[in-house]
């Protein structure tokens, strides 16, 4: 995309009001499902805490019920009667009497049957039973009559059989609403009703039938295996799920209102915070007009001789109040805005204004100048410093380009470039090295004559941190790629003198000298002077 339309459509979108309301929609909608998100999986874990909780009472209950209808047939299998009798019907009516959940007790064989309840129908068991253990036998939903008093679960052993009615069984399983009890037999693929509507199984919503968890959930059911001793048969309680939309609605109401209110803040405060970039902008660009942006130097030495070779242009802002404002802050505001083209150009030209003489009298002289990401993937550079160099008379060696790991976008088109400022014989350093994702492959093929080591790794050098070890590695790589290594932020003698012993020529740092003007800089090199063991100048 060409820069003219570009610059527009970037002003366009940096609008405070558009990104504000970019913002507060994106964090609204953020919110809101964020929220949904939590109350459902709250809700959900309610659900299964609850179910899981009823399912143990059920457990619990059911198991007494089945002790009791075990031990009615027991009781009545030890007794010597085997035949209807006066005598049989009253050891039928004890057993029933005796044990709470017994409703119906029989005897029953090829020729007679009777039960605990002379004048009632006996309770029809011609079927086979659906499940047939190696002790009792069972015969489930025996009636599917609304009748309460008729029986539903039945237990054979013997001629003996003893049977709970659907009211007892109701009182005791305490069903949960729309929920069903079903015994699952025939290795999974018959359900039996015995409480409850019916229900088609298996459920025709994905489910993990083979999940180790007793308690499963599709989208609108509840289904809970509870683990039985025989492996022909499994008791299953199948709930309908609440309503999530219900219960989100009136116990999560208030998610909504204060999810957008949390989004309206952010607006606010993305508003906020593009005000104050673009009146730092305008700032900006009236700050170049103004004359408040300064260029000072950092003085680069020789470890051995202790001479200075160079310098490092830096950009200072220094309001009329005297206040200053970090280049951690306006730098990168000026790249987004495209105003850093600008602030380049200035300093290339201001630098050379101010030491454009120092130049042209000491030619083993330079000063590198840092380049933004933006200048390093266009060619627009090269021809602005040739414009300037042959304004001033300044040869192209003693102008060096510095760049960053992450200004490196893209390594092929930086790679074209860099080395087109090299052919006109600038020296191409890279900055900050160890700090970006620059790797060996790629720092193999870039046009590069120098390493700058952070000044985070100068400062770990002789600790026991564990970047210690990277400055030495960064010295020895450079060695074997043949590249020269400037260390920064030099600031004790022992720094200088390990550094030394590395095989590093040349350092920067506060040990040597503050960031210098042009006047103190100019003054450095005409008199010649070797700084030893105080700092020159502590103005920045």
């Amino acid at each position: 995309m060409m820069p003219a339309v570009r610059q527009p459509m970037r002003a366009w979108f940096y609008r405070p009001w558009l990104l504000a309301t970019l913002a507060a929609v994106l964090s609204a909608g953020i919110f809101v499902l964020g929220s949904a998100g939590v109350a459902m999986h709250q809700i959900q874990q309610r659900e299964s805490a609850q179910m899981n909780a009823q399912s143990q009472r059920f457990l619990e209950r059911l198991e007494q019920l089945f002790v009791q209808l075990r031990e009615g047939l027991d009781e009545l299998e030890a007794q010597p009667l085997r035949e209807c009798s006066p005598d049989m019907i009253v050891a039928l009516q004890k057993v029933s009497y005796n044990y709470r959940f017994i409703y119906e007790a029989a005897y029953m064989d090829a020729t007679q049957s009777c039960s605990n309840w002379p004048r009632h129908p006996l309770t029809s068991s011609d079927r086979e039973a659906d499940i047939r253990g190696p002790t009792y036998s069972y015969w489930l939903n025996t009636s599917t009559q609304p009748n309460e008093n008729l029986a539903t679960l039945m237990l054979g052993r013997g001629h003996f059989r003893v049977a709970t009615s659907r009211g007892h069984l109701t009182d005791v399983v305490d069903l949960p609403p729309g929920g069903s009890l079903m015994v699952v037999v025939d290795h999974g693929q018959r359900a039996i009703p015995v409480l409850g509507a019916p229900r088609v199984w298996p459920p025709l919503q994905p489910w993990q039938a083979s999940h180790n968890g007793p308690l499963q959930v599709t989208l609108d059911l509840l289904i809970y295996r509870m683990p039985t001793q025989n492996p022909e048969y499994q008791l299953v309680l199948i709930a309908p799920r609440a309503s999530l939309r219900t219960e989100m609605l009136n116990g999560w109401w208030w998610l909504l209102p204060a999810s957008l209110l949390l989004a309206l803040f952010v607006g606010v405060l993305v508003y906020q915070l593009m005000r104050q970039r673009q009146t730092l902008g305008a700032e900006l660009q009236g700050a170049l007009r103004r004359g408040e942006l300064q260029v000072l130097y950092q003085p680069i030495f020789d470890l051995n001789s202790r001479q200075c070779v160079g310098a490092e242009a830096l950009l200072r802002w220094r309001r009329p109040d005297g206040t200053l404002t970090s280049p951690d802050l306006f730098i990168p505001l000026a790249e987004n805005t495209g105003q850093i083209r600008q602030i380049t150009d200035f300093v290339l030209q201001r630098l050379l204004e101010q030491l454009g003489h120092v130049l042209r009298a000491n030619p083993q002289l330079y000063i590198s100048v840092n380049l933004a990401a933006c200048d390093v993937m266009v060619p627009r550079i090269g021809v602005v410093m040739a414009r300037l160099l042959a304004q001033h008379n300044v040869a192209a060696q003693q102008i060096a380009f510095e760049v960053t790991e992450r200004g490196l976008i893209d390594v092929v088109v930086a790679r074209d470039n860099l080395q087109a400022l090299r052919d006109a014989g600038h020296q191409v350093l890279i900055d900050d090295f160890g700090t970006g994702y620059c790797s060996l492959s790629y720092l193999q093929t870039l046009p590069v004559d120098c390493l700058k080591i952070d000044k985070a790794f100068i400062d770990a050098l002789g600790h026991d941190a564990a970047s210690s070890g990277v400055a030495p590695h960064i010295i020895r790589m450079a060695h074997a790629l043949k590249l020269k290594v400037i260390a920064e932020g030099i600031e004790f003698e022992d720094q200088a003198l390990l550094l030394c012993s590395e095989g590093v020529s040349f350092g920067q740092g506060w040990l040597f000298a503050h960031a210098l003007t042009a006047l103190q800089f100019t003054e450095l090199i005409t008199r010649g002077r070797r700084l030893m063991s105080r700092r020159l100048g502590d103005e920045t």
